[in-house]
């Protein structure tokens, strides 16, 4: 109805109570694109709290089980709700693919896309915080590059600075302490090659 998209948004008790009773964690993917659809035009918009809890049980579940590159439809899905809520999708599903066990190849695929074609810029910054609060790993350093690879496509900033100053320190500072345990990884090579590219005047 024409009054949905106006109705109050329920408080996260609520939501988390109508996501059980809907089977939103398992409903076939066509209907999860229709159901992304149709939260965009709520107002108000969703608290950061409500969008985080639909973000895990739209898509936690679904992402953290994949072994094969994800369908179009949950593709569609997951970049309709970015469009809109991409903060709190990153705090919930970016988080669990970076604890999660293993190499995780599909996962991390999946998170360079969300970097390199759906994430707003202030997400993609988020993204990296939350990749240098972990331990650095081969399967983490091409969601760094993918970073990166924003920076170089997104205009600057007034100042010049596209990361924040204590953002890219964390990073460089990151980078030489790991240097030693990847030695021979080609993909670190290149992921300080970038960084020196990108930041060559605030680096030295």
């Amino acid at each position: 109805p024409a009054a949905v998209p106006n109705a109050p948004c329920p408080v996260p008790p609520q939501l988390e109570g109508l996501c059980s009773f809907l089977q939103l964690s398992t409903c076939p993917e066509p209907s999860l694109v229709r159901f992304c659809s149709w939260l965009l035009p709520l107002s108000p918009a969703l608290s950061h709290t409500s969008a985080a809890i639909l973000a895990q049980q739209l898509f936690l579940r679904r992402v953290l089980a994949l072994t094969q590159p994800p369908s179009r439809h949950l593709m569609a899905a997951l970049t309709s709700f970015c469009s809109k809520y991409s903060h709190p999708l990153c705090r919930v599903l970016v988080a669990a693919v970076l604890q999660g066990p293993g190499e995780g190849a599909e996962q991390t695929k999946l998170l360079c896309e969300l970097v390199e074609e759906c994430l707003e810029p202030h997400s993609v910054q988020l993204v990296l915080s939350q990749v240098l609060e972990v331990p650095l790993s081969e399967k983490l350093l091409p969601v760094l590059q993918a970073v990166l690879g924003r920076q170089v496509r997104s205009p600057p900033c007034p100042t010049g600075e596209v990361l924040p100053p204590e953002l890219l320190d964390l990073l460089v500072l990151t980078l030489c302490q790991q240097a030693p345990a990847f030695a021979t990884s080609l993909n670190f090579a290149r992921l300080v090659t970038a960084v020196l590219t990108v930041y060559q005047s605030q680096v030295s």
